[in-house]
């Protein structure tokens, strides 16, 4: 947990795939612990084919029943599912010409958001905001507590403590 805190944890995120990837991952973690959710990152990773969303995109129930038959996952179908759609409306996205991570980023106008209050919330109204924008695009599994948790893993708010290396990195 330590590596992943000093080289990932908070660390601003802009590549599109990236921050899918994650967002799904935050998806998977519901109801369980993040340290659960990285162990099997890599697992994730080959099943999920490196999260590209072109290919996920084409997974059919053949798919889904094989992941679920997969121990290095979590394996839930509506997770499995929920990801699924996600690469849809991720492609979908770019089809239209629109960036998965300039539609994220827009919310901040671009920049981390500094926490200043030394209070580290569960969620915040930005999280709401963010969670009803990707919820009526059709995700799941991105209620307003698992976005603030995506927000803080992918460097769009900065939640590290004062004292810490990462917080002045930023």
């Amino acid at each position: 947990m330590r590596a992943y805190h000093d080289q990932e944890w908070g660390v601003p995120e802009y590549d599109s795939r990236a921050l899918w990837e994650k967002l799904m991952l935050d998806g998977f973690q519901a109801g369980l612990s993040w340290s659960i959710i990285l162990r099997k990152r890599e697992a994730f990773r080959k099943a999920f084919k490196n999260f590209d969303p072109q290919k996920v995109a084409r997974f059919t129930e053949k798919d889904i029943k094989k992941l679920l038959e997969n121990p290095g996952i979590v394996r839930s179908r509506a997770k499995i599912e929920a990801t699924i759609t996600g690469a849809k409306i991720f492609v979908a996205m770019q089809k239209a010409g629109e960036d998965f991570s300039k539609f994220v980023w827009n919310f901040t106008g671009g920049k981390p958001i500094q926490n200043r209050t030394g209070k580290i919330p569960t969620q915040t109204p930005l999280s709401e905001e963010i969670s009803r924008a990707l919820k009526k695009r059709g995700f799941k599994f991105v209620g307003p507590v698992i976005v603030y948790a995506w927000m803080q893993a992918t460097g769009i708010v900065n939640d590290h403590s004062a004292e810490c290396f990462r917080r002045k990195a930023q």
